[in-house]
């Protein structure tokens, strides 16, 4: 299959923009403040911000340890804490946008934070109107996660009308590539310390950052034309 006919399938979140360990903490305190203040989650503040950081290091998913223990519904807290995203504090990528606006294959997103905050972080990125009725939540799909199953993969390819295995999804998760690849889709890791993905056979490519791989991408685009 030619390149050029491929579906790219992009992360938002930590893929077209980088979750810095500052925007991180920023984005565990919105969860504490979404449990804490929005759901009634009988804990202070500080204590539950912890238990965020526990639970994303056991479950990556920060919500996780609420929904087991504290009866939270994923719902809930999907809402609540998408509103408190701190969209403002993100740093776009310099020419990213131009970069990915010149690709010549067609581009969706599929995220897992809510439409609302799509929508901010697109348009704090530079990618909104490019992406405008192009990018997909979970929740578009009756769902709040992308790493529990390979049904969620299927529906995204129903609603933009194309087969898992014309699909190149690019997401920094482990678990969520493993889910599009049982899905039948090509996979691609964003990494940005070492790449840990040599024994992961659901990972088809890994590069350090979405530069690389946009630019191997586009060396790739070159060979064709030749």
């Amino acid at each position: 299959m030619n390149i050029k006919d491929m579906v790219l399938i992009w992360d938002l979140d930590n893929t077209l923009y980088r979750i810095t360990p500052e925007l991180a903490d920023m984005l565990d305190a919105a969860m504490a403040e979404a449990l804490v203040y929005d759901l009634g989650v009988p804990l202070d503040f500080e204590t539950t911000k912890a238990k965020v950081k526990e639970s994303y290091k056991i479950f990556r998913d920060g919500g996780e340890v609420f929904y087991r223990d504290y009866g939270i519904e994923p719902k809930d807290l999907f809402r609540t804490y998408n509103f408190r995203n701190p969209v403002d504090e993100i740093k776009p990528y310099q020419k990213l946008a131009e970069k990915i606006i010149k690709l010549p294959m067609p581009q969706y997103v599929f995220t897992a934070s809510n439409s609302y905050a799509s929508e901010k972080i697109l348009k704090k990125i530079g990618l909104y109107e490019f992406f405008k009725d192009r990018f997909y939540s979970v929740e578009d799909f009756d769902c709040y996660k992308k790493n529990e199953s390979a049904e969620v993969y299927h529906k995204l390819c129903n609603k933009i009308c194309s087969k898992p295995q014309n699909c190149m999804f690019i997401d920094d998760s482990y678990s969520n590539l493993e889910m599009a690849k049982a899905a039948g889709m090509k996979t691609v890791r964003i990494f940005y310390n070492e790449n840990s993905t040599k024994d992961k056979e659901f990972i088809d490519y890994a590069y350090k950052g979405v530069n690389a791989f946009v630019d191997a991408l586009n060396e790739e685009l070159l060979k064709t034309e030749d």
